[in-house]
């Protein structure tokens, strides 16, 4: 077996990369034999005796197939949970996105008076409704919507 390390060691300078990735065509190893100066062995990469081999990186194979489940919602049951609750959905978070959501709601109720054609007993039932949902009374839109309709108004 001929010694092409100092080939191969030019090679990886000339190319930027490490020795291990430095690849010889076995029918061109007397070519790269009589290579010793920088010239020759970037005549020799044009020519295609000497290449670079692609980087070795881990694999996503199992990657891709555990997030093809989870996608799917597998592989998510309480024994994969580590954390409080908070701590995966913080509920400050929660509850600010279901009081806007509740909030906006009754405003569009009361720029339509929903609740009264009168303008004072329009912006009393809001002023009544907008408190109970600031206390949580209504967990959700759904709840409130049920509530207005409990007690007698037509909502869309």
């Amino acid at each position: 077996m001929v010694d092409l390390s100092t080939q191969k060691r030019l090679a990886a300078e000339v190319l930027g990369v490490g020795v291990s990735r430095i690849r010889i065509d076995p029918e061109r190893i007397e070519d790269v034999e009589a290579a010793l100066r920088r010239e020759d062995i970037k005549r020799l990469i044009k020519e295609g005796a000497i290449w670079v081999e692609q980087a070795h990186r881990n694999s996503r194979g199992r990657w891709k197939e555990r997030h093809a489940k989870r996608k799917k919602g597998h592989k998510r049951g309480p024994g994969k949970r580590k954390g409080a609750k908070d701590a995966r959905a913080d509920s400050k978070e929660r509850w600010v996105k279901t009081i806007r959501k509740i909030r906006r709601y009754l405003r569009w109720l009361r720029d339509h008076k929903v609740f009264s054609k009168d303008e004072a007993e329009n912006r009393r039932i809001y002023r009544r409704l907008y408190m109970l949902a600031k206390g949580g009374t209504f967990t959700c839109l759904a709840d409130l919507k049920r509530y207005l309709r409990d007690m007698g108004y037509e909502v869309r």
